[in-house]
């Protein structure tokens, strides 16, 4: 008979439906205040201190919901704003100046739901609030370090050549190398020898005929200030997950700037410690031949530099740089075979090369690990922004047990924490190039929750002037297609709640309004079209059928075009819009779905395969 349907399809629609609703329900959950606290550098916070800081929160009187200690960091949530603000200056206070301390919003999901992996969904910065940085890279310092990599690379090559040279130094200001020879047929040796290593090298004559200049191509300075953009990106990324911030933003925008967005984070000055600002790493060998006590005098050795441990131990360094930090792939502390803290190293095949090279003939020398950290200054430079002051230390020194290769590791470490420390400062990588906040500004969370009632709002206006109007214009065919448009609202919830990385903006909820008048619209065709087979002498039964089946392929034309519309706007657009293209396209597909199949189900449950001489509608 006609519009029955097997019991399959009712259950495969209820199931879709229910594990909507499953993962919809979190966002019934508000979030709490909270402050996120951990140990500067990729350090671990200790049990001893979460348990000092719920006795201060509890000798001071305020609402503590709890506070949790998880992968080396504390989560305290509170009961309102006012006792998280009070609570970070008492954790400032406890913990001291090595912890850092975020206002953050903390999801209160309760636990049967976060086991499925049910989780609410992301709010984007103009819901939630958070802080919202401009960053720009410094890429004249990543062509300068380029350049320096030349050197060391040129002077390796020529002595395993065996081609002699008077001096090989950096050209900064016109990004090349300058090589001295000895005789000019070592200058066409070098040049050739050069060539053959590095196609895109681009050679001119100097002063003399016993000087080159070395440049690289256009094509590569391009690939150089790509690389440095992509890399510090992954690099501020991985760092803003080690921190455990939520839902970061963290994205290019034009030639040589990011953008970086911290949800529920209030404070600048925490974000700007908790991006760890700009930060690079360096392996050199510690100069044990010089004398360390005549540097400390101001009389530093030519090819050395001093510099100072974490606890204000000198130590001369040699000037070349055997490998900097952007090689590191992976990094994690263990023990040695004598049960004594290490940190295991993994390079990228090009610093695995570089590194053999260089302790080749170094074994038994110690090497250290140098932490560099560019921090905004006093002085103003002619950018109008503060120029970045050069802070660096020594942060591990070891011995060269064996020639290093593509995994090594560092031993000579103090604890287990230090271990630990080392190991996620190397695993969340050191920046390529300085960069730069040019712009900040931070979102309150009044804003976000102003706009989100003006949305739900709209949301709830929009749904209840289509469910009286169905209701009065199609009777009891209007019920159904509006039981249809409530759970095609749960199933954008649910999916939206679903895909990882999705987050819902102001112009996202303005996408989920559209959709709710787009998805009454197909109960509309298929409702009038049934009406029209009514009106033309067709019995109740084939009404149903025709109405649906021949309003389908209206439907799906109307939606397909709609649907590239917003694939395209994801596509090309920015932020915002891509977040209206997000909610308008899911909108879409769960509408189709409700409209076409939930609908259809419903009608042909409470009229279908019946002799009826009317309908409802």
């Amino acid at each position: 008979m006609l519009n029955q349907n097997p019991l399959w399809r009712y259950l495969v629609v209820i199931s879709v439906l229910l594990v909507a609703l499953l993962y919809a329900l979190p966002n019934l959950y508000p979030e709490d205040p909270a402050l996120n606290i951990s140990a500067t550098r990729g350090g671990v916070v200790s049990e001893q201190a979460r348990t000092e800081l719920a006795q201060s929160f509890a000798a001071a009187n305020i609402g503590v919901k709890s506070v949790e200690l998880n992968d080396g960091q504390i989560l305290a949530r509170f009961s309102s704003t006012e006792d998280q603000l009070q609570a970070r200056e008492i954790a400032a206070q406890t913990l001291g100046a090595n912890y850092v301390t975020a206002l953050n919003l903390a999801p209160a999901t309760p636990d049967w739901l976060t086991a499925i992996g049910a989780s609410p969904m992301n709010l984007g910065l103009d819901l939630r609030g958070g802080v919202h940085f401009l960053m720009a890279v410094d890429m004249k310092a990543a062509l300068d370090k380029n350049v320096n990599d030349m050197v060391q690379t040129f002077r390796a090559d020529l002595r395993e050549d065996k081609i002699r040279y008077r001096s090989v130094q950096p050209d900064l200001a016109n990004s090349r190398v300058i090589l001295t020879l000895r005789e000019a047929a070592d200058a066409v040796a070098a040049e050739a020898a050069l060539k053959q290593r590095d196609r895109e090298l681009v050679f001119s004559q100097g002063s003399d005929e016993l000087t080159l200049l070395v440049g690289i191509s256009e094509i590569r300075l391009k690939e150089i200030r790509e690389y440095a953009l992509e890399q510090n990106i992954t690099i501020i990324r991985n760092r803003v997950n080690e921190i455990g911030v939520a839902e970061p933003l963290v994205q290019r925008q034009g030639a040589d700037r990011i953008v970086v967005q911290l949800p529920g984070v209030q404070d600048t000055a925490t974000a700007k410690e908790i991006l760890g600002a700009t930060a690079s790493l360096e392996f050199r060998l510690v100069d044990e031949e010089g004398d360390l006590a005549a540097a400390l005098e101001g009389r530093v050795p030519p090819n050395a530099e001093l510099y100072y441990t974490r606890d204000g131990r000198p130590l001369l360094l040699e000037k070349r740089i055997m490998l900097t930090g952007e090689h590191i792939t992976g990094a994690n502390s263990a023990f040695d075979e004598y049960s004594r803290p290490q940190v295991s190293i993994k390079l990228d095949a090009k610093g695995g090369n570089m590194l053999s090279a260089a302790t080749r003939d170094s074994i038994g020398r110690r090497m250290a690990s140098v932490f560099i950290e560019y921090k905004p200054g006093t002085e103003i430079g002619a950018d109008g922004n503060p120029v970045l002051i050069k802070q660096q230390e020594v942060i591990n020194d070891a011995t060269i047990q064996a020639r290093l290769g593509r995994d090594f590791r560092i031993t000579g470490i103090d604890s287990p924490g230090e271990a630990q420390n080392l190991a996620t400062l190397l695993r969340a990588g050191a920046l390529i190039a300085p960069i730069q906040i040019i712009e900040e500004r931070t979102i309150g969370p009044s804003l976000g929750k102003e706009n989100i009632d003006l949305g739900v709002t709209a949301i709830q206006w929009g749904m209840i002037a289509v469910l009286v109007f169905m209701v009065i214009y199609y009777k009891a065919f209007g019920m159904v297609a509006n039981l249809a448009l409530v759970a095609n609202l749960v199933l954008i919830v649910g999916v939206m709640s679903m895909i990882p990385g999705a987050t819902l903006t102001l112009p996202g909820m303005a996408g989920i309004v559209l959709t709710v008048g787009m998805a009454v619209d197909a109960n509309v065709l298929i409702f009038e079209r049934i009406r029209e087979e009514l009106a033309e002498g067709r019995s109740v039964q084939q009404a149903i059928h025709q109405g649906y089946d021949r309003a389908f392929a209206t439907i799906a034309d109307s939606n397909i075009t709609t649907l590239l519309v917003a694939l395209i706007l994801f596509g090309i657009g920015t932020g915002p819009v891509k977040g209206f293209a997000v909610t308008l396209a899911i909108g879409i597909l769960t509408s189709i779905f409700t409209a076409v199949v939930g609908t259809r189900l419903l009608v042909n449950l409470f009229w279908g395969g019946r002799r009826l001489q009317s309908l409802p509608i």
